[in-house]
């Protein structure tokens, strides 16, 4: 499970991180709207922790385009307001749940992993096509098809993003935690595995390649 966190406080982003990674989650920080507004255009979160306080720089407009682009992503509001008009203002504008400051991360842990297991699923249906992220698992035709870790990773992304074009850097940010340690080739690899124990077993086409501009996932298309 991935989260993004959106919050001005260098040194709460920094604990909610570690508390995240500690219960085995995958945490991004966003420092500044920019970043937030990248980090979502690349990358899928089950999550996204938004700080709003009465001097914050990132209000809770930002929530609309969130659920607009990746509806199936909960935002939880982190803020210090202690009105209940705040509390209703931010549920109004489509925050998934409201928590006040300061924080207990105990609390806020359990609270994480009930909007998650009680959110909106994230298994994506096409045809007779099945991919579920959350038990790596792909279903096609009622037969499972046996691919895990990073190719699985590679077309669930693409399949998030279907009918785009995402570029190999774009793949490398978005599933790799450590892109710079890696070369583009493993993506090539993982593109390969995908082909030759999905595509050509079962006859179909699930990715193709854009030259020079990456790769579309363009299932259904039969093979020729």
């Amino acid at each position: 499970m991935r989260v993004l966190i959106m919050e001005d406080g260098a040194t709460l982003s920094k604990t909610l991180s570690d508390k995240l990674i500690e219960a085995g989650y995958q945490a991004d920080i966003a420092e500044n709207i920019g970043d937030a507004k990248y980090y979502l255009d690349i990358r899928n979160y089950d999550l996204v922790l938004l700080g709003w306080d009465r001097d914050s720089t990132t209000g809770i407009g930002i929530i609309a385009d969130i659920k607009g682009d990746a509806h199936k992503t909960s935002v939880i509001v982190l803020s210090e307001r202690e009105e209940k008009e705040s509390e209703i203002e931010a549920l109004r504008a489509g925050a998934d749940d409201f928590i006040r400051k300061p924080l207990d991360y105990d609390i806020l842990l359990v609270r994480i992993e009930a909007k998650l297991r009680f959110g909106a699923s994230n298994i994506i249906e096409i045809e007779d096509l099945i991919i579920n992220p959350e038990e790596e698992k792909i279903i096609y035709q009622g037969n499972e098809i046996e691919l895990k870790g990073k190719p699985f990773e590679v077309l669930t992304h693409l399949a998030m993003h279907k009918d785009q074009i995402v570029s190999k850097e774009q793949l490398l940010d978005a599933i790799w935690e450590e892109p710079e340690l890696v070369t583009p080739n493993v993506i090539e690899v993982a593109i390969n595995q995908i082909r030759q124990k999905m595509d050509k077993p079962l006859e179909i086409t699930t990715i193709e390649t854009v030259r020079r501009r990456g790769y579309r996932f363009c299932f259904p298309k039969q093979i020729s």
